[in-house]
C-alpha cells in the first residue's frame, strides 16, 4: 500500500462483517431476469476492497458454475461496465488488461503506457510482468518492443525491468556526477545523448533523483523538466516528463492527469476510470489533497460536473468524498503548496522571447521591401508580415527611420492605409515602441464608454517599475496628459487606488526580509480573520502593490504556514469584482507571470469566439519579453501547443502574422 508515514491512504477499505456468499447472491439477484439493478451492483462493488472482490468470484463461481466477470460483461454496457470490471480484477491483472488494449490493434496508445510504466513501483512492475504472462500466455517485454520504436522503446524496457535502486541512503559525489552527466548529455552537447538520460532516470532511487534535480536547477538555473523539453522530442520526451513527475510526486502526476482527463472539451473516460480504479487502495486521499490545492476545487466537484448516471456514482465512491464541503485546505495540501513555492524560489527561470534581432539586418533594403509590398494595386501581405514579425523592436524603429528619410512617408501611415481589421492592429502594434504600445492600450482601455478594466489591469499589474516609469513617460508625450489623472477620473474606489498606485511603478526591488514577511502575512492573516472587508482591501493593496516579487514569493509561503490557505485562493473567497481581479493578477504575476500571461491566452481563444484584442496585446508586448516561456507553460497546463489552439482559432493573414510571432509548434 502506498503509505504517508504509514497510514493507508486509499478511499476504498475491507467492508466490516464482509460475506462473500451473501454478496455473490445479491449480484445474482440484481442481474436475474429483464433488465439488471445496476444501482445495487455500484453500491456493493465499490463498497468491497479488492481482496474481498476477488472472494465474491471465487464464492459466484461455486454457488452459480458461472464467471461473475462475463455476467457483469453481458449485463452492463458503456464506461459503466469498463469501471465496473476494472475493479473486479486483482490490480496487476488490471493494469496488464489496460497494456494488452493499449498495443494490441491499430495504432498505440502510448499515453496509456506511459502512465502505467512511469508511475508504478518495482513490486508492481514485477506483478504486472506474470500477470500478463498468466493472462495472455505472452511476453509483455516482447510485445512493447514490437509495438514501439526508438529511445522511447529503451526507456520503456528499463522500466520494464522493475530495477530501480530503493535504498534510501544518497551519496553526494554521485548525486553531484548524474547532474554533471545529465547537463553534459543535454545542454551542453550538440545533438543529445539520450543513453544517459535512460540511464540515470530509469535506475536511480527516487530519493537519490529528488537531489539531483534540485542540485540541477541550483547548478544550472534550469529546471530538469525544461532541458528535457528542449533536448527531447515526441513520445520520449512525455515519457521521460512522467517519470521525472512521478520521481518528485506521485499524487502530483496522477491530480494532473485526472484535471486534465476532464477540462476542457469531453471527458477521456479511460484515463478518468484507469487512475479512479488503479489509485483507489493506493493513495487516492492524497491525490484529491494535491488536487484541491493545485486547482482550487475539488477532485468530487469535478467528477459530479463532469459525467453522468451510474458511470458518475460510482466514480465518486472511488473519490471517496468531497474536500470543498469543508471549504478549508487541509494541512497536507498547504505543504504541497508550500513545496511548490520553494521550488519557484530557486529557479532562475531564463525568460525567453520568441522575436530576436535579425543577424544580416539592412534597414534600407527592408523600407524598399516594404514600400514595394504597398505600392500600385492590391498589397503585398506576406511581405510586411514577413519582415515585420521577424524583426526586433529596434530593428523596427530604424526601418520606420530609414522608411522616411528615403521615401519623404511615414510608413505607419502606409500601413495604416493598406491593411485593416485584427492585421492591421498586429502589425502596427509591432511597430510601436513597446511603452507607446502599452500607453496606446490604456489608452483605448478608457475611451469611450465603459472601462476595459481586465486590459488595465493585465498591462498595470504585470510591468515592472522601468516598463511603467516609460509607460507614463509616452502617455504624457503622445496624449499630453498623465495617466494617473486618466486613470483617477475613469475608475473608482478600491480599484482606482490599486491602478494608481501601480502606475507610480515605485514597487521595492530588493531581496526579501524575512521578520518583514512574516509580518506582512500575519498582518493579511489577521484581517482576513476579522471579516473587516474594506480593511482586507486597503492592508492586501498596501502590501501586494509595494513589495519586492521576491519579497512577496515569501509572503505568500509564511502565510499558507500560518493559514493553511493560499493567498490567491483567500483573495478570491473573500473578494468580488475588479479589485478580486486585479489582487489576484498581482499574485499570480508574483507567482509565474509566463503562466498567467497562458492563462489569459488560453481564455481568449476557447468557447464561442475570439477575443481577439487580448490575443493580440499579449502577442505584441510579450514576443520579446517571454513568449517562450508563455508556450511551455501553455503547453503544460492545457495539453495543447499554442501554436495548434492560434491555428484553430484563427485564418488569413492575421493567423499567419500570429504563428510567426509565437514561433514554433512545441
Amino acid at each position: 500500500m502506498a503509505n504517508t508515514g504509514n497510514r493507508y491512504r486509499g478511499s476504498i477499505t475491507d467492508y466490516a462483517g464482509f460475506d462473500p456468499n451473501q454478496d455473490a447472491e445479491a449480484l445474482y439477484t440484481a442481474m436475474k431476469g429483464f433488465g439488471s439493478d445496476k444501482e445495487a451492483i455500484l453500491e456493493l462493488i465499490t463498497s468491497r476492497s479488492n481482496k474481498q472482490r476477488q472472494e465474491i468470484c471465487q464464492s459466484y463461481k461455486s454457488l452459480y458454475g458461472k464467471d461473475l466477470i462475463d455476467d457483469l460483461k453481458y449485463e452492463l454496457t458503456g464506461k459503466f461496465e469498463r469501471l465496473i470490471v476494472g475493479l473486479m480484477r486483482p490490480l496487476a491483472y488490471f493494469d496488464a488488461k489496460e497494456i494488452k488494449d493499449a498495443i494490441s490493434g491499430i495504432g498505440t496508445d502510448e499515453k496509456c503506457l506511459i502512465e502505467i510504466l512511469a508511475s508504478r513501483t518495482n513490486k508492481q512492475i514485477h506483478q504486472l510482468v506474470e500477470a500478463y504472462k498468466d493472462a495472455y500466455e505472452r511476453n509483455l517485454e516482447e510485445d512493447v518492443i514490437a509495438d514501439t520504436s526508438g529511445h522511447f522503446k529503451k526507456m520503456l524496457v528499463v522500466l520494464l525491468q522493475g530495477t530501480r535502486e530503493e535504498d534510501d541512503v544518497v551519496s553526494e559525489d554521485l548525486v553531484a556526477q548524474d547532474v554533471k552527466d545529465l547537463y553534459e548529455a543535454g545542454e551542453q552537447k550538440w545533438g543529445t545523448d539520450e543513453a544517459q538520460f535512460i540511464y540515470i532516470l530509469g535506475n536511480r532511487s527516487k530519493q537519490h533523483l529528488r537531489l539531483v534535480f534540485d542540485e540541477y536547477l541550483k547548478t544550472t538555473g534550469i529546471p530538469i523538466e525544461a532541458s528535457i523539453r528542449g533536448e527531447l522530442s515526441g513520445d520520449f520526451e512525455k515519457l521521460m516528463l512522467a517519470v521525472v513527475k512521478c520521481i518528485r510526486s506521485i499524487p502530483e502526476y496522477f491530480a494532473e492527469r485526472l484535471f486534465k482527463a476532464m477540462k476542457g472539451l469531453g471527458t477521456r473516460d479511460n484515463t478518468l476510470i484507469r487512475i479512479m480504479v488503479s489509485r483507489s487502495e493506493l493513495d487516492m486521499l492524497d491525490i484529491r489533497e494535491v488536487f484541491r490545492t493545485k486547482y482550487e476545487k475539488s477532485l468530487y466537484s469535478m467528477i459530479k460536473n463532469d459525467t453522468s448516471g451510474e458511470y458518475k456514482k460510482a466514480l465518486l465512491k472511488l473519490c471517496g468524498g468531497d474536500d470543498d464541503a469543508a471549504g478549508q485546505f487541509f494541512p497536507e495540501a498547504a505543504k504541497v503548496a508550500y513545496q511548490m513555492w520553494e521550488l519557484s524560489a530557486v529557479s532562475r527561470v531564463e525568460l525567453k522571447g520568441t522575436v530576436r534581432p535579425t543577424p544580416d539586418f539592412d534597414p534600407e533594403a527592408d523600407a524598399k521591401a516594404l514600400r514595394k509590398a504597398m505600392k500600385g494595386l492590391g498589397t503585398d501581405e506576406d511581405t510586411i508580415i514577413d519582415i515585420v514579425t521577424h524583426r526586433s523592436n529596434d530593428q523596427r524603429q530604424q526601418i520606420r527611420q530609414t522608411f522616411k528619410s528615403h521615401f519623404g512617408r511615414d510608413l505607419m501611415a502606409d500601413l495604416k492605409s493598406e491593411i485593416s481589421g485584427n492585421l492591421a492592429r498586429l502589425i502596427l502594434g509591432l511597430m510601436m515602441p513597446p511603452a507607446h504600445y502599452d500607453a496606446k492600450q490604456l489608452k483605448k482601455a478608457m475611451e469611450g464608454a465603459g472601462t476595459d478594466e481586465q486590459a488595465l489591469i493585465e498591462i498595470l499589474a504585470t510591468r515592472n517599475n522601468q516598463e511603467i516609469q516609460a509607460i507614463n513617460e509616452a502617455y504624457q508625450e503622445d496624449y499630453h496628459k498623465s495617466l494617473e489623472d486618466d486613470l483617477t477620473s475613469d475608475t473608482s474606489g478600491h480599484l482606482k487606488r490599486i491602478l494608481v498606485s501601480l502606475a507610480t511603478g515605485n514597487r521595492d526591488e530588493g531581496p526579501e526580509n524575512s521578520d518583514q514577511a512574516r509580518e506582512d502575512a500575519q498582518e493579511i492573516a489577521d484581517t482576513t480573520s476579522s471579516g473587516d472587508k474594506p480593511s482586507l482591501e486597503t492592508r492586501f493593496m498596501s502590501i501586494l502593490c509595494s513589495r519586492s516579487y521576491q519579497h512577496l514569493r515569501r509572503v505568500f509561503q509564511e502565510f499558507i504556514k500560518m493559514t493553511n490557505h493560499d493567498v490567491e485562493h483567500t483573495i478570491k473567497k473573500e473578494m468580488s469584482g475588479d479589485v478580486r481581479d486585479a489582487l489576484v493578477a498581482i499574485v499570480q504575476s508574483v507567482k509565474n507571470k509566463p503562466l498567467f500571461f497562458a492563462d489569459k491566452l488560453y481564455k481568449s481563444m476557447k468557447g464561442a469566439g475570439t477575443d481577439e484584442k487580448t490575443l493580440t496585446r499579449i502577442m505584441v508586448s510579450r514576443s520579446e519579453i517571454d513568449l517562450l516561456n508563455i508556450r511551455r507553460e501553455f503547453i503544460e497546463k492545457y495539453d495543447k501547443s499554442l501554436h495548434h489552439v492560434i491555428e484553430s482559432d484563427n485564418s488569413g493573414d492575421y493567423l499567419k502574422a500570429l504563428l510567426a510571432l509565437c514561433g514554433g509548434e512545441d
